[in-house]
This record gives structure tokens, sequence and C-alpha cells, in this order.
């Protein structure tokens, strides 16, 4: 709404070839005017493939596809076209447990003991029931080494107590890679 506010008076520049060739092509992209002044267009003979596309985009049609539809020729049901609509039922998201019969129990092995198990140790909510105690490991110079890795790769703690750097000469091979990296960047 502000923009236009103390706007002033402008200067008037003249018009150039360059700004008479945008000003054209604008009214050519124009989604109004690109009609504007359409001359009469040039016949083309129907070509038999014309004729095929144009049946083609007749039968594609969601509303045509049914009409003229002509006397299909029933074919015997096989067992292979039973299975299928049988797999088809199965795959319904209606019909999946209708006539749900009973079913055969297993024995539970040691192996689908194993399996429960370990399914109840994938859970989100019961991995930590039950949950016994740790047996203390002591503080070796290794874990040390591995916690003080840990704070550096922290993302909020890696500035922290930052030193001071040591200044390098800058060499050609310097300029070169830092030249470098700007042709790489994504952002430049």
């Amino acid at each position: 709404v502000l923009y236009k506010e103390e706007l002033g008076t402008g200067t008037p520049t003249p018009v150039t070839p360059e700004m008479e060739r945008v000003k054209r092509n604008q009214e050519q992209i124009s989604s109004v005017l690109y009609k504007e002044g359409l001359g009469a267009g040039t016949a083309t003979p129907v070509t038999p493939e014309m004729e095929r596309v144009r049946r083609n985009q007749e039968h594609i049609s969601s509303v045509l596809y049914k009409e003229g539809l002509g006397v299909g020729t029933p074919v015997p049901v096989t067992p292979e076209m039973e299975r299928v609509k049988r797999n088809q039922e199965n795959f319904s998201s209606v019909l999946y447990k209708e006539e749900l019969g009973t079913g055969t129990p297993t024995p539970v092995t040691p192996e689908i003991e194993r399996v429960k198990r370990n399914q109840e140790n994938f859970s989100s909510v019961l991995y930590k029931e039950e949950l016994g105690t740790g047996t203390p490991t002591p503080v070796t110079p290794e874990i040390e080494r591995v916690k003080r890795n840990q704070e550096n790769f922290s993302s909020v703690l890696y500035r922290e107590e930052l030193g001071t750097g040591t200044p390098i000469p800058v060499t050609p091979e310097l300029e070169r890679v830092k030249r470098n990296q700007e042709h790489l960047s994504s952002v430049l």
C-alpha cells in the first residue's frame, strides 16, 4: 500500500529499439492478446495417421470409452482365473476378514519364543522396562579420549574455548584453491 507514497517525478528515458522489441515480445506472450491479429490458417489434408490419432483420443476419453462397445466373446473360466479372482478378494481392504475360518495352532518352538522376545526388545514402549543393573567399567584413558572427541563433535560446544589460530602466509596454491572453492560454491 505504501510503496507508491512519496514517489516523486521520474526521469523520462528515450524509447530505444530494444525497448520496442521487448514491448512487442510482451504483447505476444500476453495471455489476453495472443489471439489478436490471428490470420487465416492453412488447411492440412486429413491423413490416415491423423484419423488413427483421433480414434485413439476418442477411445482414451473417459466419457466415450464405452460408447459403441460391441458384443464380447465369452472365455471359459480357467483354474488360473479363479485363483486370481480369489487373490483379488484377499487383497480387498473390505473383504479380507470375511469368512475367516479357524486357524491351525502351531506349537511354540524355541525359535518363536526368541522372535517374540526380540519383538518386545524392538518395541519403543517396552525397551526400558525391566532394565537390570549395569556393570560399571573403569574410566580408561581411551574412554576419556572418546568422551573429549564427542564433546568436540557436539554442534553446541564445538566453538567454546576456541584458542587462537596460527596465521599462515597466503601462497599462490592457497589462492588457487580459494578461487576453485568460489567456483564450486552453490551460493555464488
